[in-house]
């Protein structure tokens, strides 16, 4: 079995900490007080989460069709 590859992306939030959100994976969002810990939430959460689909015999999203893209829009703040 091959290893699936997922993107996480970490949200600093003001009261501190980071908000993990795997965009591939809906619903999956966890939490660190650090960077360190928020990626070793995030792998937790991913792991969890693959679980439940094969206990549950859903499909396993992957990210193979999937590409990243940053848009810049005018400023609004």
């Amino acid at each position: 079995m091959k290893p699936l590859i997922y993107r996480i992306l970490l949200r600093r939030e003001p009261e501190g900490g980071y908000t993990v959100i795997v965009p591939s994976l809906p619903g999956c969002v966890t939490y660190g007080d650090t960077v360190e810990e928020a990626i070793e939430m995030a792998r937790e959460a991913v792991d969890g989460y693959l679980e439940s689909l094969i206990a549950h015999g859903e499909e396993i999203p992957t990210e193979e069709h999937t590409f990243e893209y940053t848009l810049t829009v005018g400023a609004y703040a």
